[in-house]
């Protein structure tokens, strides 16, 4: 049963937290990777006898319902992937048992907000899960209780508020159109009163939240610091996974289970995701900062994901939601690299780095997979979700996007490629003699996260046609 994706996780929590903690400590790391792994296997071959069971006995107890399809598996898989990743860099930074256990515990509990936002069928639920994962990613941020990040996690906490009023706002004028908080119900009364400035304020006020949410340009403004400030394994957490869930995910289930793709939704969001792409990009090349110029990165990467999507076709909903999938696997990809980097180095400024390849190989050949698959370099797994949005931007009149498109490839290969060369390539800066190879638990993540990446792209027919092609049925019908 879905619900258990739930329901497990929770009592996982509350038995790590009765007594017996020490030893609870030492098995906290276990539990939560097998969780992850069986996330990850149940939506790898989402077996039907455990998806389509019935949900009376969770929906009587806690008035939640659950819809699952082919978009939900491919987001419960990035959900599965980055939060083990993310699991196996704690392992190596957190090196108390305190630490890392209360770390464990706040995975856990995002893990379930997360996997509830996928899940869930009714607009208030959503935003239960919504705030669940919030909450919990502000903790994280703040975890360490560093000044910057104090300041990073407050910045994220204040957006995500004004976001939060917005979507309730919005759920509350919902409500007063079609009595009820299911998809179905306000997708019904949308449809028949499609022109009601109440709808249309609900909508606006509704994808506000969510743009602020996901980190889209105008409302960028707290992925930076939160990003780069945050303990590395969050950061893999977050710039992975979180606001691509938290966002983007939720913006593309709400616009077609509930608003559909209206000539002013699909400017919109065109308008934004280009605006997205280009600022990112742009603030990008400026930075010495190695993990502020991967965040500035990942807000031009997500804007490709809101671009394709802003098509409004079939074709640009599978090119968005594959590349939803493949920037959770690269982007975590770059941050776990810039957090070996950092630990061992003792410093994010790249302009002091240089020739770290040759005492990092692992480290700076996983950061080429993972710099070109950011740049839609074949035939790796970027190339092809990048190639679906542009055919579909071209195939749908949007000629001056598709062309922006292209060109920002080349710009975001441009200031990757030198990354690449102040970090990894020339000679070994002075004092770095000594340094070494990171731990064993970024030297997994990086290579498992890269052979994703590789496997996704040399397969890609094969990927495509068994787990993105069934989307559009479901997304579109």
């Amino acid at each position: 049963m879905p619900s258990l994706l739930i329901l497990m996780p929770l009592a996982g929590i509350l038995i790590l937290n009765l007594p017996f903690r020490d030893v609870m400590k030492k098995a906290a790391f276990w539990f939560a990777a097998s969780l992850f792994t069986i996330q990850i296997l149940l939506a790898v071959f989402h077996h039907p006898g455990f998806w389509s069971n019935s949900l009376e006995r969770f929906d009587l107890i806690f008035k939640v319902s659950f819809i699952m399809d082919h978009l939900s598996f491919i987001v419960l898989l990035s959900i599965g992937i980055v939060s083990l990743a993310s699991l196996m860099i704690a392992k190596c930074t957190m090196h108390d048992d305190e630490e890392r256990f209360n770390f464990i515990n706040l995975l856990i509990i995002a893990s379930i907000g997360m996997s509830g936002i996928v899940m869930v069928k009714d607009v208030f639920s959503l935003y239960v899960f919504l705030e669940i994962t919030s909450v919990s990613s502000f903790i994280l941020i703040a975890f360490q209780k560093e000044k910057l990040a104090l300041e990073g996690a407050f910045k994220y906490i204040i957006l995500s508020a004004i976001a939060t009023i917005m979507m309730l706002t919005a759920i509350a004028l919902l409500m007063l159109v079609s009595g009820e908080t299911s998809f179905s119900a306000i997708r019904m009364a949308i449809n028949q009163s499609s022109h009601s400035y109440i709808i249309l304020l609900a909508i606006g006020i509704f994808m506000c939240g969510l743009f602020i949410k996901g980190g889209l340009v105008p409302f960028h403004g707290w992925v930076p610091d939160a990003y780069s400030t945050a303990p590395a394994p969050v950061s893999v957490l977050l710039a992975g996974i979180v606001t691509k869930v938290s966002g983007i995910y939720t913006l593309i289930r709400i616009t077609t289970s509930l608003f559909g793709f209206s000539t002013a939704i699909t400017k919109i969001l065109l308008l934004v995701g280009t605006a997205s792409i280009l600022v990112g990009a742009f603030a990008a090349i400026g930075q010495n900062d190695f993990k502020r110029m991967l965040a500035y990165s990942s807000i031009s990467q997500v804007g490709y994901i809101i671009l394709g999507f802003g098509t409004g076709t079939q074709l640009g909903v599978l090119g968005a939601v594959f590349h939803l999938f493949n920037h959770a696997i690269f982007k975590s990809l770059l941050f776990i690299n810039s957090a070996a980097v950092e630990q061992e180095l003792g410093t994010r400024d790249m302009d002091k780095m240089g020739g770290l390849s040759a005492k990092m190989p692992v480290t700076g050949a996983t950061s080429v997979i993972a710099l070109l698959s950011t740049s839609g370099i074949p035939p790796l797994a970027g190339f092809w979700s990048k190639v679906i949005i542009i055919i579909a931007l071209w195939k749908s009149d949007n000629y001056a996007y598709a062309v922006i498109a292209v060109l920002a490839s080349v710009l975001t290969l441009a200031y990757l490629l030198s990354m690449q060369r102040k970090v990894f390539f020339g000679k070994l800066g002075k004092g770095f003699e000594n340094i070494k190879e990171a731990c064993l638990g970024y030297r997994v993540a990086s290579i498992a996260l890269a052979s994703i990446t590789i496997g996704v792209g040399i397969f890609f027919p094969v990927i495509f046609y068994e787990f993105i092609l069934p989307i559009k049925d479901i997304l579109l019908k």
